[in-house]
This record gives structure tokens, C-alpha cells and sequence, in this order.
């Protein structure tokens, strides 16, 4: 079994794997649309973490509320795990349980830049698409910014997810574009900088977030517009 992950599997996966391959899908967008009252929030304060729409679903209903386009729109860059045979099913239900809030189960290939022949076929996707219950969807970047910021769960505060993401896809696919991660980084690092009171606070700060993600131990892979 092959698992896609393009969230916080790139940087977290708790889980154990055989193989792993720097790739992207085709056809979604990556956006914090979607809500977290398990993880990263909670019922009275939500967090907001990634989930992907489908390209076509997006151009037609949010490009309007959505101004982050790009040459690389319809893909989303992350990390394919090898699930070993004797750890799949394990693998599965705890995947299920991680991802209980909203998300369903896909399957979707899996590229590199230079073929169109997928390195990953029919991998394990989680989404929570547009029509499940804790879909928050397009807002005002500086409200989703200024959610984030404020956001804690069980599994920790949201800025760290954030910036744990902007971080591990930056290693992993160096020249990869996502306009929207990475703005909302930006922003919640403007709101961060304003809290430290001083830059040497700040990079305190920043580091000890960015310490807290596991390396996924994979090569990056270089990245062509595609």
C-alpha cells in the first residue's frame, strides 16, 4: 500500500514505511479550507488545516475568493509512503482515526517532473472534500492567518503545523510554488514577530517550532514548472 501525504504526513508521519518518494498529484489545489476541532483546534476555537480541492471544482466555484494562482495550480507537491504488507492494516485504521475529522479516503497517481508516467499509482489520499461537515472553506487570508496564529489542540498550536509544512515542503521540493502556504507563512510570522517584541525572540521562537518536525528521510527532487 502506498500512502500520498500533503500535509502534515510530509513532516510528521508516525507511521512505519519501507520507501518513500517525493511526487505530486495532479488535478487539486491545497488550501487551509478545511477545519480542526481534533488536532489543531477545538470545538469552541477551531483550527484550520490543509485539505485539496478538486481543480475543476475550484476554478468554477473559488477563483474569485482565491487569488493565489500560479503555473502550478492543479498540483500539489508532497511525500508517497511504502506501507510494509504486515503493517497495513494497522497502518489503515490508524490513519482512519488521524484523519476522523472530515476526511475520506482516495486513490490518485503520483508524479514526478519530466514523465507523465506515475512513479506511485492508486496511492491513499485523505480529503475532506467541499461537501463534508468541517469544511470551513475560503475566508480573507488575514482572518485564516489570524486563525492560525491563535489556534491550539491536542496535537499542538496551528502556526506550528503551518510553519512545520511551509518548512518540509520547502526541503522536499525546493522550487516548488504554493502561493498560499506560503503567504499564510508569511503572515503568521508578521503576527508571531509582533508577539516576540524582537527579531532574536523571534528566531527563538521559530526554531524551536521548526525542531519540533521529523525529516522525512527522503532526496529531494528538483522542480520544473509543469
Amino acid at each position: 500500500m502506498w500512502l500520498f501525504g500533503y500535509g502534515s504526513l510530509i513532516w510528521r508521519p508516525d507511521l512505519e514505511f519501507e520507501d518513500s518518494k517525493v511526487g505530486y498529484i495532479k488535478g487539486h489545489v491545497r488550501r487551509f479550507w478545511q477545519s480542526s476541532t481534533d488536532h489543531r483546534g477545538t470545538e469552541e476555537a477551531p483550527g484550520r488545516v490543509v485539505t485539496l480541492i478538486p481543480y475543476d471544482e475550484f476554478s468554477q466555484r473559488f477563483t474569485h475568493e482565491d487569488m493565489h494562482s500560479s503555473e502550478q495550480d492543479d498540483i500539489t507537491w508532497g511525500v508517497a509512503y511504502k506501507i510494509p504488507e504486515s503493517k497495513v492494516a494497522e497502518t489503515k485504521a490508524y490513519l482512519d482515526h488521524r484523519e476522523k475529522n472530515g476526511y475520506e479516503t482516495h486513490f490518485l497517481d503520483v508524479f514526478q517532473p519530466g514523465t507523465d508516467i506515475p512513479v506511485v499509482e492508486k496511492a491513499i489520499v485523505y480529503i475532506g472534500s467541499t461537501n463534508n461537515s468541517e469544511f470551513a472553506g475560503p475566508a480573507p487570508l488575514d482572518l485564516i492567518a489570524q486563525q492560525i496564529y491563535a489556534s491550539h489542540g491536542p496535537s499542538g498550536a496551528n502556526r506550528d503545523y503551518l510553519l512545520n509544512l511551509a518548512h518540509a515542503l520547502r526541503t522536499v521540493a525546493p522550487t516548488g510554488t504554493d502561493r498560499h502556504l506560503f503567504e499564510l507563512e508569511l503572515k503568521v510570522k508578521g503576527l508571531m514577530l509582533q508577539e516576540a517584541g524582537s527579531k532574536e525572540a523571534f528566531d527563538l521562537m521559530l526554531s524551536k517550532i521548526i525542531i519540533q518536525s521529523h525529516p522525512v528521510p527522503v532526496t529531494p527532487v528538483p522542480v520544473t514548472p509543469v
